[in-house]
């Protein structure tokens, strides 16, 4: 849910913080009065990476098959919407013509507002209005023959499919991981570069392009479950393609 900037900026921000707390660290507990320390410090980092590590890929695994989730969902609700403006072609002239004009409109305001006010945090109301008007025209439908019949049964279950799949994408856009597991996040990281930070090495140069590493694997881990985690905002989110598509094939029809 983070733009490139702000990506940018945090890391930018989270690198300088721990390269400048090993300049302090080296200039009040010089790395020479470390070396006695670096086994208790390496066993301590050993197993605040092992356990942090396992943390970071679970929480990364679970907002990446969310956002995979959220994708399919988007792609059902696109192909039931096609289907339904297929399937007004066996309805009655009248509900027919409605019905394929509610579905093209239906695109269009997926398109143009639910997209847009999802990725502001805003529940979209357009689509779902005119979801409404679908059910009210094929609820309408006075069929005269078997297949007109056989395409309205198909068609209401086309479109009751839509509207669970349409429910469950704003459903979808609401989620995010809880405060209390980014408190988890942050504060496991923090503690994982810190120490780093503190083992004593001979080297200045080499001990600071380790914390350089190591925070920089971190912080990009940590930016992409942030990204990841709203799947309708940031710069990573799910796109409309699929609506982008349906509403090209049914303007071609």
């Amino acid at each position: 849910m983070l733009d490139t900037a702000q990506n940018v900026v945090i890391f930018i921000v989270c690198v300088a913080a721990s390269l400048l707390f090993v300049t302090l660290l080296n200039r009040t507990w010089p790395a020479e009065m470390r070396h006695a320390h670096n086994e208790l410090i390496g066993w301590q980092l050993g197993i605040l990476g092992t356990t942090y590590a396992v943390i970071l890929g679970f929480m990364l695994y679970t907002v990446w098959t969310n956002y995979g989730a959220a994708e399919l969902n988007a792609d059902l609700e696109a192909n039931a919407l096609r289907n339904v403006f297929r399937l007004a072609e066996g309805l009655p002239a009248q509900q027919r013509v409605q019905l394929e004009a509610e579905c093209r409109t239906y695109a269009d305001a997926v398109i143009n507002h639910d997209w847009p006010e999802m990725a502001n945090r805003q529940i979209p109301e357009e689509s779902h209005n005119i979801n409404k008007d679908m059910w009210r025209t094929l609820m309408s439908v006075k069929t005269a023959t078997a297949s007109e019949s056989l395409a309205e049964d198909h068609a209401l279950s086309e479109l009751a499919s839509l509207t669970e799949h349409r429910r469950t994408r704003l459903l979808q856009s609401t989620y995010q991981l809880p405060t209390v597991l980014w408190f988890v996040l942050i504060v496991g990281g923090i503690l994982t570069v810190g120490s780093a930070c503190m083992f004593g090495s001979g080297s200045v140069v080499l001990h600071a392009f380790q914390v350089f590493a190591f925070c920089t694997l971190i912080t990009l881990a940590l930016l992409a479950v942030a990204d990841i985690n709203r799947p309708f905002m940031g710069s990573v989110h799910v796109s409309d393609y699929a609506f982008q598509r349906a509403r090209q094939n049914m303007s071609e029809e």
